[in-house]
């Protein structure tokens, strides 16, 4: 060892200075060689870079004639094989996850309009391409059952840490994602996607697209037609691979073909990953969603990647009302030969959708109107009577909330009645339309309570509820025992006659069938109603124009089961599919135009309160309430005979009654700017339905709510139970009740549950955040109500914007006797609340205050979080409280 170290330092002393500087210049380009290796390879990577050696779009694509034939670009990596969990729906929520790249990006908002038609949740987040993930589980719970990006590249160029986040998020819960790549033209002609063994071609034009009939992800989509013709755009990505993991599922030509010569090959625009490569299934689009094909095989993508969790049955009801089939100016009613023609088209539907009906709306006074061939049609119709299904408008075609004496819409529905009986025409259907929707919603109740009478209606039909747009959110809901359907357009109106004279084009009305709106709106909705009219039958019957078409084109494309079913048996149906919509939402009627058209003149939003005092129980709302009653320009509502100064509206049986009860609670205004109504009922506060419902009718309102230390008020609770000789309260101790476990009685679960669960301040809090902005809250310490209400009162004052303000430092005196603080009154005299109010009892137990203490620690803490967000100080009670859990 000794001899080889002297003969290198004998070696080293030999070399010159010249040979020195040749080795360092080696190195120095060794190092420069493997430096340009690496950044090669990672710039190669990023979005997405050139793949050298792949051949150009056209000439060196793979031949898809064969949608099984796999591809085989150069050098593409092949990880071994892995297999890719299916949907775990147990272990997370019906949630879909959205990256879109802005709030206001046109294919993000196509992407939410899908699911929000299909009904689906989900949750948008700006794409992040370094930052933050969103909490993916909640208690090793998935939040999301599947997750898309508006740009896949969003996804691809994640940092290290949030790929590797969200990738073992959807291996450990089977969850998929859906990506599109959305080319331009900075976009690379050939590319390799980042680390997948997937090659993309952008930017080019396409033309006849097919389904392959092997993708496993087809549910409605059925693969036997090809969609002839040029695809919208010249900036499509099509995929290309050799790994078995991909799939094509819509395949297309290039648009560009050698004159005379033989089709181009075929190529993969959509493509899914069946998991096989990184465990992750995943469905890729070549494009937006400008390409109608692209919706249905969106919808089958959500359906496949989370286990037909979030899917749409195939069974698709559709009804088609005609409207005032008698009503029309001359030349745009039916004849002879329309009636005949309308009959043809309903036996030849029969063959695809069984049983289908048109069903006819009459107004009888407009009975033979027209010309003398119009009017044959008019009879030879109703020679056809029982050949179709029909229902009443109003006689004179009038609007009903026009109208505030039920016995005069009773009469004009009477003659209407009495001509059908004349006629032959069924009376029994149960179904009505009212002209223009008028009193359906907003709610006329002359209009339902005559309906019932005359007609024995069950069922009718409005596209105004929740709002005419957009047409996805309409719903439907029960109210007075009549059943209301969402009803829904077609692009046919009363204008809408000649098919060459349609808007736009008559490319825009088969534009609609064919792929567009009307074909979405059957695609979306298990049940759709659609309106046409009379006109649309006549001429150039542009109704069975549409209607033939449309089923046709279902047929074509989609595995869809289409049926029908008369009025009622269809109310039936929906409400089993959508039991959540049985329960109406009212909204104020002055703040959509088309409702406050069709609203009473009679009625105004002014009679609506303004104020809210949401309670909690047991926390001095009561007292609040007669203070406020004190102020010249506050007027509270009318008593109720049940509940006495609340109404309980929003929370409970009375929010069924509709809006007409709840205003009938206030007097009318008296035009004055300064009248200002409010109501107090203290258990809105924790209701879980209370906050939706007054947003939605009371958007602009201010809502007060009162919290004390909510030991306290569990404690004032019970002992409120026990005055009013409540056998729970009385046979258990407080300390009993609190602590009672799982398997008690019914009876003292309840008594538990109204002691303990109001005072869960922050959840309850939260949920009307949710509805109402944090400047239309006010949160008020209930002990310093108690000790200093003059002060709370000018802060109310100053939070309702009040010009007239009062002094209530010279109106309120402590009654000594009563220990709290009353109305003073001329001659030095006190105006209190009843002897139920202010009322003594023992001190609460310590052993109590402890497991009340401990039990609301956490609660405490979230309360002081969200008050602090919402710029609001802290209660005294509370400030003691969070001491004491340091």
């Amino acid at each position: 060892m000794m001899l080889v170290c002297g003969r290198m330092r004998r070696l080293y002393r030999q070399l010159t200075l010249q040979t020195s500087l040749l080795l360092l210049f080696l190195f120095c380009m060794v190092s420069v060689l493997i430096s340009a290796y690496f950044l090669y390879g990672v710039k190669r990577e990023l979005e997405p870079a050139g793949v050298s050696g792949v051949e150009g779009a056209e000439e060196g694509t793979a031949n898809w004639e064969d949608p099984q034939a796999t591809p085989s670009p150069p050098s593409a990596r092949v990880l071994p094989a892995r297999t890719a969990k299916p949907a775990d729906t147990s272990r997370t929520d019906p949630v879909v996850l959205v990256f879109v790249e802005s709030l206001y990006s046109q294919l993000g908002q196509d992407i939410v309009a899908i699911l929000e038609s299909g009904r689906f949740r989900y949750q948008t987040e700006i794409a992040p391409g370094k930052g933050d993930m969103p909490t993916l589980t909640d208690k090793n719970r998935g939040r999301f059952t599947l997750v898309i990006y508006e740009n896949i590249l969003k996804y691809v160029n994640l940092d290290a840490w949030n790929r590797e986040l969200l990738d073992k998020y959807c291996v450990e819960y089977g969850v998929g994602i859906i990506g599109f790549f959305k080319a331009n033209e900075n976009s690379l002609q050939s590319a390799q996607l980042k680390g997948f063994p997937l090659f993309l071609h952008s930017n080019l034009g396409l033309r006849d697209c097919s389904v392959n009939p092997k993708s496993p992800l087809l549910l409605i989509t059925k693969a036997l037609e090809v969609e002839r013709g040029p695809l919208p755009g010249d900036n499509w990505t099509v995929f290309q691979s050799n790994h078995s993991t991909y799939e094509p599922v819509l395949l297309a030509r290039g648009r560009v073909a050698e004159a005379g010569g033989p089709p181009g090959p075929l190529h993969a625009a959509v493509v899914q990953d069946l998991g096989l490569h990184d465990g992750i299934q995943r469905v890729l689009f070549g494009n937006n969603l400008n390409f109608w094909l692209h919706k249905l095989v969106l919808v089958d993508a959500v359906s496949f990647l989370t286990g037909k969790r979030l899917s749409l049955a195939l069974e698709r009801y559709i009804l088609v009302d005609i409207d005032d089939i008698f009503v029309g100016k001359e030349g745009t009613r039916m004849k002879v030969s329309d009636v005949k023609a309308l009959l043809e088209t309903q036996n030849e539907l029969r063959t695809h959708v069984p049983n289908f009906t048109f069903n006819l709306g009459f107004s009888g006074k407009f009975f033979h109107a027209g010309t003398d061939e119009e009017d044959l049609g008019d009879d030879l119709l109703l020679s056809y009577s029982k050949e179709f299904w029909w229902f009443p408008h109003m006689w004179s075609h009038m609007q009903p909330h026009l109208f505030h004496n039920q016995s005069v819409l009773a009469e004009q529905m009477l003659l209407n009645h009495k001509f059908a009986e004349e006629h032959g025409i069924p009376t029994n259907m149960g179904y009505a339309v009212a002209p223009h929707h008028s009193g359906v919603y907003p709610i006329h109740m002359q209009l339902y309570e005559a309906w019932k009478k005359v007609w024995g209606i069950k069922v009718t039909s409005t596209e105004e509820y929740p709002h005419l747009k957009p047409a996805r959110f309409r719903r439907g809901f029960i109210h007075s025992g009549i059943s209301v359907l969402p009803r829904q357009t077609c692009g046919l109106f009363t204008h809408t006659i000649f098919y060459n004279e349609y808007p736009g084009s008559p490319k825009e009305l088969d534009k609609l069938i064919n792929g567009g709106e009307l074909f979405l709106t059957v695609l979306l909705n298990p049940i759709s109603i659609f309106m046409t009219h009379l006109s649309n039958y006549g001429n150039d019957r542009l109704g069975l124009y549409t209607f033939k078409n449309l089923v046709k084109f279902v047929q074509t494309w989609t595995n869809l089961k289409l049926q029908t079913l008369p009025p009622v048996q269809l109310a039936q149906k929906y409400f089993q599919i959508f039991p959540e919509e049985r329960d109406p939402i009212w909204q104020d009627p002055c703040e959509d135009k088309r409702h406050k058209d069709i609203w009473s003149k009679e009625k105004t939003c002014d009679r609506f309160p303004k104020l809210l005092i949401i309670g909690p129980q047991k926390t001095g709302t009561t007292a609040l309430y007669l203070f406020l009653g004190m102020h010249p320009d506050l007027t509270s509502n009318y008593p109720s005979k049940e509940t006495f100064e609340e109404i309980q509206f929003f929370n409970g049986r009375n929010y069924h009654k509709g809006i007409d009860w709840y205003m009938e609670h206030f007097p009318l205004p008296s035009n004055t700017s300064s009248d200002f109504y409010f109501e107090k009922s203290a258990n809105y506060f924790d209701s879980e339905v209370t906050a939706r419902r007054a947003a939605a009718l009371l958007p602009k309102a201010k809502i007060i709510t009162i919290l004390i230390n909510p030991a306290d008020r569990a404690y004032s609770w019970y002992q409120h139970q026990r005055a009013h000789d409540d056998p729970v309260a009385q046979k258990y101790t407080f300390h009993d009740v609190i602590t009672a476990g799982r398997d008690t009685p019914i009876k003292l679960k309840v008594l538990q549950s109204r002691c303990l669960v109001p005072g869960l301040y922050a959840t309850h809090l939260q949920r009307w955040l949710n509805h109402y902005h944090p400047s239309q809250i006010l949160v008020l310490d209930g002990q310093m109500l108690r000790t200093e209400p003059a002060s709370v009162m000018d802060k109310i004052q100053k939070f309702l914007g009040l010009t007239n303000v009062l002094n209530y430092h010279k109106i309120l005196a402590f009654d000594p006797k009563k220990g709290f603080w009353c109305q003073l009154l001329d001659g030095g005299k006190t105006k209190c609340l009843g002897k139920s109010k202010g009322r003594r009892y023992p001190d609460m137990d310590v052993d109590s205050r402890s497991f009340l203490r401990e039990h609301y620690r956490e609660h405490n803490i979230e309360l002081s979080k969200l008050l602090y967000k919402m710029g609001q100080p802290l209660p005294s009670w509370l400030r003691e409280e969070l001491l004491h859990s340091r």
